[in-house]
């Protein structure tokens, strides 16, 4: 099968396609047909071997985590699925045999679920790690309520984009942070305060927030305690949150990483939101297979707005 993978670390330049042996579904794993796969902003960095720590130097090593597809074949014991189904969902690690840039992936029944046919596998593929670190981060992490105030600190991205309907589905105020040019867009998924980041000084105001969620990852803990009520929540790991998140175990003012778990229960609780109306996938561009290193250049940029998207012929 063809298949995007790296020999070494570095830029968008060493993602290359390869021929290579299409995986076969272990017991309780599903083989799926990738249509289509989403980019991330971890697919960089771990790509740069910013985590290799984490990750390991095992080449050739898969590209991309967000998937959406067809089931066409079942591992011995895998439940809840079956061959022809229309599946979209994501993985939170990096092996050998599983990358989202493949004609062919496998995966845990439980990392995906079946996609409505009011979706496309464009729109899928857009939902589900960015999806999960939003609903995970402010439901289970931060327990967003109808009496919070809420800061979503980069706003206009693929997380920030759905942590905006989703917040507001809680019944949250919200507040968001973006750049001047995407001021309309926050106001568009329901913002109820938009703030340039540039400009407006979010967390040098006398304003303050119940649960800030930096979506951008680049505020400390003790950047924004000045503003904070309860809950900051972070994208991004580092010794600094690790230590923070030790450190407020039980104060009133706590720091948390989330760290997203894929589940079959959250990705069917996203698709009725978006059943409901109240949420809906903001894809920005969709690439051809034969582009996707231009579409890793163009979420480098940190000027998309909503998912980047490539579509697997």
């Amino acid at each position: 099968m063809r298949a995007i993978v790296y020999d070494r670390f570095g830029g968008p330049e060493v993602l290359e396609e390869r021929d290579i042996a299409a995986p076969e579904p272990a017991s309780e794993e599903v083989l799926v047909r990738i249509r289509a796969a989403a980019l991330n902003p971890k697919d960089i960095v771990v790509r740069a071997g910013k985590f290799r720590w984490m990750t390991g130097a095992r080449f050739p090593m898969p590209f991309g985590h967000d998937f959406a597809g067809e089931v066409v074949a079942l591992g011995h014991g895998a439940r809840g699925l079956s061959v022809g189904d229309r599946v979209f969902g994501c993985w939170n690690d990096t092996r050998p045999w599983r990358g989202s840039f493949a004609e062919y992936a496998v995966s845990s029944p439980d990392a995906c679920a079946v996609l409505p046919p009011t979706l496309s596998f464009e729109e899928g593929a857009s939902l589900g790690l960015a999806g999960q670190t939003a609903l995970q981060a402010l439901v289970d992490v931060a327990r967003v309520s109808s009496r919070d105030h809420v800061l979503i600190h980069g706003a206009s991205g693929g997380v920030g984009t759905l942590a905006v309907q989703l917040a507001k589905g809680l019944g949250a105020h919200v507040t968001t942070t973006s750049s001047s040019r995407n001021l309309p867009l926050c106001r568009q998924l329901g913002a109820d305060e938009t703030l340039e980041y540039a400009v407006d000084a979010p967390f040098a105001s006398p304003r303050r927030y119940d649960v800030i969620f930096d979506v951008f990852g680049n505020r400390s803990f003790g950047e924004v305690r000045p503003v904070l009520n309860r809950m900051y929540v972070t994208t991004v790991p580092s010794a600094r949150i690790a230590l923070d998140s030790m450190a407020t175990l039980w104060g009133s003012q706590r720091a948390r990483l989330v760290v997203v778990h894929p589940r079959r229960a959250d990705l069917e609780r996203l698709l009725r939101w978006v059943n409901d109306g109240a949420l809906q996938p903001v894809v920005d561009r969709v690439f051809t297979w034969g582009e996707v290193r231009e579409a890793v250049r163009y979420l480098e940029t940190k000027r998309a707005r909503g998912k980047v998207v490539v579509r697997i012929p």
